[in-house]
């Protein structure tokens, strides 16, 4: 066993054949599961972000994040065919830089998933909590105000959280067909936008196309420029990761995890770039700056009231498949973290109906709806971007050691140029990462320096690659408990 814990490939694929989830998605759930995930939050509601930290120059920005993650879905997508397992960056990683890194990535990928959720739920509750009060039904501001903010609790965005982890214990076919029906709906408000904003366009309003330039650090930890932007905006791009969590869900994953990868990330640039577009040529953006339902606003200042209220229930369903998306990226790192020992048992234990991880589900859906209920989105979606882009550089680094360590093992998919595009994804995520403010990188460190912590304690001496335990394995199989300090 090697001193730093790699668990060759060999190993990872013939463990997860010991306890495996149902083999049900197409390389058409594969690419709608990734479109699902991305456009919602990033469109519906940082499209305003972004627009105060770049102004029409968030085109560009978005164009910026969308590179960088080209350039890690051809590593991931290299990664996601050779080991077709559940766990994504987490799992990949493990079998190339070893266990404690891999334990630092999945650790962050909290970040990404969980602690996103959250934030993504109590975005959900602002949009149908608008929609209501336009309807004449008003919900008492203590029931839609996190208790940090002076409420009892944000209960639309529990209450979603806790219909989502029901469709998810109940199985990922019927969740995936959920997620179609609102990919659908979202795209096409978002093609009403288009139609209806487009005609609006007035080419002053991109002048100056750059007001902030390309960075400029104007405070401690406050960015602005394209980079700045991007590093923000980047949020509306992991949907592409969480479709590498469903490799071991995928029929045919050899073949469809590439296609479902790189096409979801194509369609999503292209639909954000016009989006963008007519938004910023429609109206100034100054208008547009830290609004939160800045496409809605467009279309209402354009005179389409009908238009602005359907493009709200297109957030709505949009924003809806992100969190399912979420939770569902989020249980299946925590089913293969606990199913390498890293984690309980109990994690990795399936519904004897459904054969979906339903006891991590509950645990994660809960989780998720306590932080959207009782936390104020701007705190709970701090985090997101930075585990996100660690994850990526992992995987990125990864792909180039195992062309090293293992270069005649069979790849159904191969990065093409891998010397030029992992280089380039370690580069481009790795400047995103610099770009964020200052203030999350604190909070990045500090949350890894947790994650070490509880990996020493448990981790380390839980899993099956640690040595009183590996040379301990009984007959059958099964493993003895840990041994005590």
């Amino acid at each position: 066993m090697s001193r730093f814990r790699i668990k060759p490939l060999g190993d990872i694929l013939e463990h997860a054949e010991k306890k495996r989830l149902k083999r049900q998605l197409g390389a058409g759930d594969l690419v709608l599961l990734g479109i699902g995930c991305t456009i919602g939050t990033g469109i519906f509601v940082l499209t305003g972000v972004g627009a105060a930290k770049a102004g029409p120059g968030l085109m560009i920005a978005f164009v910026v994040a969308g590179l960088a993650c080209a350039f890690a879905a051809l590593a991931y997508a290299e990664l996601t065919a050779m080991v077709p397992v559940s766990g994504s960056a987490y799992t990949y990683t493990y079998a190339v830089l070893g266990e404690a890194v891999a334990w630092l990535v999945g650790w962050n990928l909290v970040l990404e998933y969980a602690v996103s959720a959250g934030a993504v739920a109590a975005g959900w509750s602002g949009y149908v909590t608008g929609i209501l009060a336009q309807g004449g039904f008003h919900i008492p501001p203590e029931w839609t105000t996190a208790y940090r903010n002076g409420g009892i609790m944000d209960l639309p965005a529990v209450l979603v959280s806790l219909f989502i982890t029901l469709l998810l214990v109940r199985g990922t076919h019927q969740s995936a067909v959920v997620n179609r029906v609102l990919v659908a709906v979202k795209l096409a408000v978002l093609g009403i936008f288009i139609v209806l904003a487009a005609p609006k366009i007035d080419v002053g309003n991109w002048d100056p196309f750059l007001p902030f330039g390309w960075f400029e650090r104007v405070g401690f930890g406050e960015n602005v420029g394209v980079f700045a932007a991007a590093a923000i905006i980047f949020f509306a791009y992991i949907g592409f990761d969480a479709v590498s969590t469903a490799a071991e869900e995928t029929r045919n994953p050899n073949r469809d995890l590439p296609i479902g990868l790189i096409g979801s990330l194509v369609i999503c640039t292209l639909i954000y770039i016009a989006v963008t577009a007519v938004a910023t040529g429609a109206l100034n953006y100054t208008e547009l700056a830290n609004s939160k339902e800045p496409l809605a606003l467009v279309l209402r200042e354009a005179g389409f009231v009908f238009g602005s209220t359907i493009l709200a229930l297109g957030a709505i369903a949009g924003i809806t498949t992100v969190l399912l998306v979420l939770l569902y990226g989020q249980t299946r790192i925590f089913f293969v973290m606990s199913r390498d020992g890293l984690l309980p048992e109990f994690a990795s234990r399936l519904h004897p109906r459904f054969h979906t991880p339903h006891v991590v589900t509950i645990i994660t859906g809960l989780f998720v709806a306590f932080i959207a209920g009782f936390f104020p989105l701007d705190e709970i979606a701090a985090l997101s971007n930075i585990g996100t882009l660690f994850a990526f550089v992992a995987v990125a680094g990864g792909v180039m050691v195992l062309r090293v360590t293992d270069p005649d093992r069979h790849r159904p998919f191969r990065t093409p140029y891998v010397w030029i595009i992992a280089p380039l994804a370690i580069l481009s995520c790795g400047a995103l990462m610099y770009f964020l403010p200052t203030e999350t990188w604190i909070r990045f460190l500090l949350w890894s320096l947790l994650g070490m912590v509880i990996y020493a304690f448990y981790g380390y001496r839980h899993s099956p690659l640690h040595p009183a335990r590996a040379a301990a394995v009984t007959g059958d199989g099964d493993i003895p408990p840990a041994p005590e300090l």
